[in-house]
């Protein structure tokens, strides 16, 4: 049920004709208390939509009633009249749910540069009709009408002691830190104040989504947003829920990677022995990056050779002539020597993993990233058509 799995919230996904499809396209998930507790975090690009400008302002007191979100159109760079559309959006909930504008967050996630008054109003109907269909197991339904060219919706539930944290996600593409082109709602009954709520999510996203580098490419609607119920009457200690929080929002960007667009390969990336975090960060993501080294894994081609000189171009610390590399469990390169032979890798399984160990320190990290295929090039050079 991901939203609705914690108790005090409710949820709808309603279709009102922005998707072509006639599929669900806007969602609602309603905080009914006791506490409405919020925090979230949001895209580091600069370039932001007009739901983002809002949110951002919204949750800063670290409380919100509800969230409503929409796909089939980003409302980014849509000028005055889109920021009055998600103005407009906040106000019709708020007053549908007797409560102010200034505590309804909204996301918004599909095409940047289009928005016109049939927009809005399709919008606003979306806000009634979701609100007026609010149930508490209504969490699929909301989950289904954040997709965008998803081919199937991203849900993850943990349950402790008497309380729960619920989530969805959508994304499939522009998967890249700070965050991803990607819409995610998480809730929880637990008893947590704003700062608890903050301090966790931002430690989650960290490990988690910020992790999740998929093509590079960063979107201009990318929201994570937590809202707690306190329903459960349960206090957990700060590193209990920081536990499952991060569990909720791990299993979420693995769905994201997995359902990468047009990927064939999942491509786990673990550096090891890395000087400092940030090193082996870094390191993995040079190589997530790397598109002659994504393009080898769709190929099936264990070119190791592309690994380090994606790695060199980092400002790590390492020698480079000291670097061990396993591809899918065979070790290919050894102190920046050939090891095994190439043909003792199998890359036809889905699932691939480069292992990293810079033989510099003793921090580590891990990178999720995808192959570069033809199906990502051709579904992502028609896109706006």
């Amino acid at each position: 049920m991901s939203v609705t799995a914690a108790q005090g919230f409710e949820a709808a996904g309603v279709a009102v004709g922005l998707k072509s499809t006639g599929k669900p396209d806007v969602a609602v998930v309603v905080n009914r208390g006791p506490l409405r507790t919020a925090a979230a975090v949001f895209t580091s690009n600069r370039a932001k939509a007009n739901p983002i400008l809002w949110s951002q302002r919204a949750v800063q007191d670290g409380v919100a009633e509800a969230i409503v979100l929409n796909s089939g159109g980003a409302n980014c760079f849509t000028g005055a009249f889109g920021f009055q559309t998600t103005h407009q959006t906040a106000e019709r909930a708020a007053e549908l749910l007797g409560v102010s504008a200034g505590d309804i967050l909204v996301c918004s996630t599909g095409l940047i540069g289009t928005g016109d008054e049939a927009f809005r109003a399709k919008v606003l109907a979306g806000v009634e009709r979701g609100i007026a269909g609010l149930s508490a197991d209504g969490g699929e339904a909301a989950s289904l009408a954040i997709m965008t060219t998803d081919s199937r919706p991203k849900r993850a539930v943990q349950s402790r002691d008497g309380w729960t944290v619920g989530g969805m996600a959508k994304g499939a593409g522009m998967l890249a830190p700070g965050l991803a082109t990607m819409l995610v709602v998480i809730t929880t009954d637990a008893v947590v104040d704003a700062a608890q709520a903050d301090a966790a999510l931002r430690h989650a996203a960290k490990y988690s989504f910020d992790r999740l580098d998929s093509d590079g490419c960063m979107s201009t609607n990318d929201q994570v947003t937590l809202m707690a119920s306190g329903a459960s009457g349960v206090a957990p200690g700060p590193d209990e829920f920081r536990a499952a929080l991060t569990a909720v929002c791990q299993s979420l960007a693995e769905q994201l990677q997995q359902d990468a667009e047009g990927a064939s390969h999942d491509i786990t990336i673990d550096v090891e022995h890395a000087a400092t975090e940030d090193d082996a960060v870094e390191v993995g993501r040079s190589v997530a990056r790397n598109n002659l080294f994504k393009a080898a894994v769709f190929g099936g081609d264990p070119n190791w050779g592309r690994v380090l000189a994606a790695i060199g171009t980092t400002t790590a610390v390492f020698d480079p002539y000291d670097v061990d590399v396993w591809m899918n469990g065979v070790r290919v390169c050894t102190a920046g020597r050939p090891d095994r032979p190439r043909d003792e890798v199998d890359l036809s399984p889905r699932a691939t993993r480069v292992l990293i160990d810079l033989r510099s320190g003793n921090a580590r990290a891990t990178i999720l990233t995808n192959d570069l295929t033809h199906d990502y090039v051709h579904e992502n050079s028609a896109y706006s058509s």
